[in-house]
């Protein structure tokens, strides 16, 4: 069995052993695309793991029967599973191979006990036709051995969340369907860190690149707890149409003392900074450009910027997924060859004749 997988090692094919994020991130690799090095503990690794210590009957049994809409029953399935598979043992193959995995990206970095993020990889995430994005746990700054197997079994206990069960079961995806891997990647000491959609996710427009970002780790931006800068730039002639500064009360960082990821106060000199530079803003949509022409559709992107490092080598992607609400819209074909002023209307009538989600 492959209980693990460098991110160079994996792409779209490997789907089913890697889960949609860590195929979509040796995609990118391939690519040419600027991503945090890594590798993935495999779906081997979980379905070894469930299997050898005899509780993979026990997990689905639990869960036979559930009505998606009993959230008490639904809460005591997913804490019973959850206990199952965070307190069974790892197999020493299985622990050697992940310690391995981690002391190797360690040399690659030249860095001992190096942070990681350690997250979770579903085999039915991040598909064009549905987002289990967010389903799962994701852990930052996770330094050494130890916490690394301990924050990969918490990633596997995740598959059983009430949300993701219930999601599951009102999207009809058997659970013994649905596999988890685990990507270990080198944190970014992010100076700034957002998101980047390759079309405008309010009307769809797919000439627009839009941009919204903040100071620390990016989870400030993808949870809505920080009113993010935001940039509109115009993916053809790189000009921006759009640029709002905000004030930024908060970042995600690292806490030395605490020894964990925090929310903390923003310096008010600051807060009202804009966090990205002009250049940095046009780079990171030619990158978009690069993986939406990569995957042949618009894209919903997760950026960040390592602070140790100069522009543009400090600029890195740690996660794309395909864009699931406009891109699943009828794209009707027209014939021959249109103006820019006519393509231009028809774009805005077609958007006053879309429904309100």
């Amino acid at each position: 069995m492959a209980y693990i997988l460098d991110f160079k090692d994996s792409d779209k094919g490997s789907l089913p052993l890697v889960g949609g994020k860590n195929a979509s991130l040796g995609e990118m690799i391939k690519a040419g695309i600027p991503v945090p090095p890594g590798f993935a503990v495999t779906t081997d690794s979980y379905d070894a793991v469930i299997t050898e210590t005899g509780i993979k009957d026990s997990i689905y049994d639990a869960l036979a029967g559930l009505d998606p809409t009993d959230m008490s029953a639904l809460n005591r399935a997913a804490q019973e599973v959850q206990n199952m598979i965070k307190g069974v043992s790892v197999s020493n193959s299985i622990r050697a191979a992940i310690s391995q995995g981690y002391l190797r990206l360690c040399e690659l970095c030249g860095v001992a006990n190096l942070p990681v993020a350690v997250r979770s990889s579903a085999t039915a995430e991040d598909l064009p036709t549905a987002s289990f994005a967010g389903q799962q746990e994701t852990y930052l700054w996770i330094q050494g051995v130890d916490q690394v197997m301990e924050s990969v079994q918490k990633c596997w206990a995740s598959l059983f969340t009430p949300r993701a069960i219930s999601y599951r079961l009102k999207n009809d995806f058997p659970h013994e369907k649905v596999l988890i891997s685990v990507g270990i990647q080198k944190m970014v000491n992010a100076r700034a860190a957002g998101v980047m959609f390759t079309l405008n996710p309010v009307d769809g427009d797919r000439s627009r690149c839009v941009i919204e970002g903040s100071w620390g780790l990016g989870e400030t931006v993808v949870s809505g707890s920080v009113n993010p800068d935001k940039f509109v730039v115009d993916k053809v002639v790189l000009e921006f149409s759009e640029k709002t500064v905000s004030e930024k009360h908060i970042e995600c960082v690292f806490d030395l003392e605490k020894g964990e990821v925090v929310n903390a106060d923003v310096d008010p000199d600051i807060q009202c900074q804009c966090c990205l530079a002009d250049q940095e803003v046009i780079e990171l949509v030619k990158l978009g450009k690069r993986i939406e022409a990569h995957y042949g559709q618009p894209m919903d992107i997760e950026w960040a910027i390592d602070k140790d490092l100069d522009f543009p080598e400090g600029l890195f992607i740690v996660q794309a997924r395909p864009e699931t609400v406009w891109s699943q819209r009828e794209v009707k074909p027209t014939l021959g060859k249109k103006t820019g002023y006519q393509l231009l209307m028809q774009r805005a009538m077609a958007r006053m004749k879309i429904p309100d989600e």
